[in-house]
């Protein structure tokens, strides 16, 4: 039987005390939502050939690489054992849905590190050439060993990008969409359990993602004095509005078809929504990081302003777009688990310490190391059009000598 806890609302079964997906299970989607989105403006340009997105071609593909990297820190952070995490590689179980993550997040990041192998095998090559010691050994050990940068080995590099970069859509699109069905699959939560749900993630991960590289590239052309692309950042805006278009209708629509359908689950999620999370789901989510930047967007596609004005509305969008997307990932992952399986009953709302382990320095450090990681791959690797013209023109100087790759 149901049973009345005084500091909770409501009647709740024992179960239903405590929240056990916490702070690290809401950063883990968003974290994936940041890979697809990028992701996809990447194919964009290596796939579609649209020259617009030339300028955050190749910072889309590192920043995808990167925030991939760290996509399964949350998890690692929230299990107490984060070694048996090996056993889904181990033992693979193709019928859990939590096991399938460990399968499209393989096969994703093989893609996408072949994908990054060939747009940068010239760079590397190039370096290497040019540089000495230890430095040349490592660029040297990057190149695989293969040295030939001729216009029929560059075409065949972009020939083998081009179809990573087709095969990669869908995987990154699977990705995410499996964080949705891993949700919707959930059928003993109503507030989960909706067929729109992977959708819903899928498309907010989009949003996510365009918004994250706006500002990345905004922010790289101010450190390296380098001239904003007007027509870049006049594409990644159009694109980014249209998403967020289609990410909002089907988050409304979500909601009215639970309304009208005014199952006995309704009461309860209404409740949820529009009282116990009214400022995290109509202020946050839906006003402040929906509509205001729907708005923003629609100023930048409709009046087309003058660069600094768009870049600015851009910005403040791309940020807005980020609070939204955290929100909504909040709202679902914690949202869901606030209410009892009684349907007649809520627990105490969730704050995180921050300090523990699954707390807010934790989320923050877990969020902050894929940019310092793009930092790194940036060092490594050019994250624009690398043209050395001093390097290939540049001639040994006393007591040196021009060394070939393939004579060490």
């Amino acid at each position: 039987m149901p049973i009345l806890v005084p500091e909770h609302t409501g009647f709740l079964f024992p179960n239903d005390l405590h929240v056990s997906w916490s702070l690290m299970i809401v950063m883990y989607p968003y974290i994936t939502g940041l890979v697809a989105g990028a992701f996809i403006v990447s194919s964009l340009y290596h796939v579609f050939g649209s020259e617009r997105f030339a300028p955050v071609g190749r910072l889309s593909l590192g920043a995808s690489f990167c925030f991939l990297i760290f996509a399964t820190a949350p998890l690692l952070n929230h299990l107490g054992h984060p070694e048996r995490a090996f056993n889904i590689m181990i033992t693979p179980n193709f019928r859990s849905a939590m096991a399938g993550f460990g399968i499209l997040y393989n096969t994703y990041m093989l893609i996408l590190a072949l994908e990054i192998w060939f747009v940068w095998r010239q760079d590397i090559i190039l370096i290497a050439r040019h540089s000495r010691g230890i430095k040349r050994q490592f660029y040297k050990l990057l190149a695989l060993g293969v040295y030939d940068i001729s216009a029929e080995a560059l075409a065949h590099d972009r020939k083998a990008t081009r179809i990573l970069a087709s095969i990669g859509i869908p995987a990154a699109c699977a990705l995410h969409g499996y964080v949705g069905f891993l949700f919707g699959a959930l059928k003993s939560n109503p507030w989960w359990s909706t067929p729109l749900m992977p959708i819903v993630f899928l498309f907010s991960a989009v949003v996510s993602g365009i918004a994250a590289l706006i500002i990345m590239y905004m922010i790289s052309m101010k450190i390296t004095g380098r001239s904003i692309s007007d027509e870049c950042v006049d594409g990644l805006s159009k694109m980014l509005w249209a998403f967020l278009i289609v990410t909002l209708t089907l988050e409304i629509l979500e909601i009215v078809t639970l309304a009208y359908e005014a199952a006995e689950e309704w009461q309860i999620i209404s409740s949820l929504l529009f009282s116990k999370l009214s400022l995290e789901y109509v202020g946050l989510q839906m006003m402040m990081g929906g509509f205001v930047p729907l708005i923003l967007l629609a100023i930048i596609v409709l009046m087309s302003p003058t660069p600094p004005i768009r870049n600015t509305l851009a910005l403040i969008s791309s940020l807005l777009l980020l609070v939204q997307v955290f929100a909504m990932r909040w709202n679902v992952v914690i949202g869901g688990q606030l209410f009892s399986k009684s349907l007649r009953g809520f627990r105490d709302g969730y704050q995180p310490s921050f300090f523990e382990r699954e707390g807010v320095l934790a989320a923050v450090l877990i969020l902050l190391a894929p940019f310092a990681a793009t930092l790194v791959f940036a060092r490594v690797l050019p994250l624009f059009d690398y043209i050395d013209k001093q390097a290939q023109t540049r001639r040994p100087g006393p007591g040196e000598q021009q060394v070939p790759l393939t004579s060490e």
